[in-house]
């Protein structure tokens, strides 16, 4: 039995739950007897959920550091169908990022660093779509304005 905390990576000193440890395990045995050791052995991931989409399906929300986005983006395509093999769900990968809030009076006296516009919450929701549907590009979106202005 391996240890089942080794590919997962906490921020704080946290518990590990039922499908952290299920995928955590799952990518050490994918390391250990795949032929893709060198890709498998760097990437680590800080959580993963499991949530119920429309219908009754579930999914696992993998979530790795935005540094080792690119290393697992490589191998998603392989990396998620042996996974959807082991756990018999969807498998997604999105990177964990962080949203800063608006900037108020009192915080741009603090720092004086502009706030950055790729930490903003719409910045954040286009990153997320685009993880959500990695093999294929994103081309165009519509954004529906009406005429009213609201």
């Amino acid at each position: 039995m391996f240890i089942s905390s080794v590919k997962i990576m906490k921020p704080n000193v946290e518990k590990l739950e039922e499908s952290e440890s299920g995928i955590s395990q799952a990518l050490l045995e994918l390391e250990m007897n795949s032929d893709l050791k060198a890709q498998l052995r760097e990437p680590n991931i800080t959580a993963a959920k499991e949530t119920e989409v429309g219908g009754g399906w579930k999914t696992i929300i993998i979530f790795v550091p935005v540094q080792q986005l690119k290393s697992f983006l490589k191998i998603q395509v392989w990396l998620v169908h042996k996974l959807e093999k082991f756990r018999g769900k969807h498998i997604i990968f999105i990177a964990q990022r962080r949203i800063l809030s608006n900037p108020t009076q009192k915080s741009c006296t603090k720092n004086k660093q502009k706030h950055p516009r790729s930490r903003t919450l719409t910045a954040m929701h286009d990153t997320i779509l685009e993880n959500l549907v990695f093999p294929s590009e994103i081309v165009g979106k519509r954004i529906p304005i009406k005429l009213g202005g609201s």
